[in-house]
């Protein structure tokens, strides 16, 4: 079953923030968990960000998390928001394509 994590925050420094993910996803090549990534930028609100990442599985997601450069990238970037980031996890129970 798929597993989407959502992870909401705001920044005023969206560049560092890139960086961070270029820095991670290279030092996490060929052992990341995640399969696919998206970013929304908040058109009303521009610091505002939603990250939606998927996984396989939930267990996957944790894995994942507990990846010592996935918790190194993650403190660099609780310095880059301006307040804690929002994580949500999300089993899919429906899934349509049109």
């Amino acid at each position: 079953m798929t597993f989407l994590q959502l992870i909401e925050y705001e920044t005023t420094q969206k560049a560092r923030v890139d960086d961070l993910m270029d820095e991670w996803l290279k030092a996490t090549e060929g052992k990341r968990t995640a399969t696919h990534e998206m970013l929304g930028q908040d058109r009303d609100k521009p610091s505002h960000f939603v990250n939606i990442v998927e996984f396989p599985s939930y267990e996957r997601a944790m894995a994942n998390s507990a990846l010592p450069e996935t918790q190194h990238i993650a403190e660099e970037m609780r310095g880059l928001c301006d307040g804690e980031p929002r994580f949500v996890n999300l089993d899919i129970v429906r899934d349509e394509k049109w």
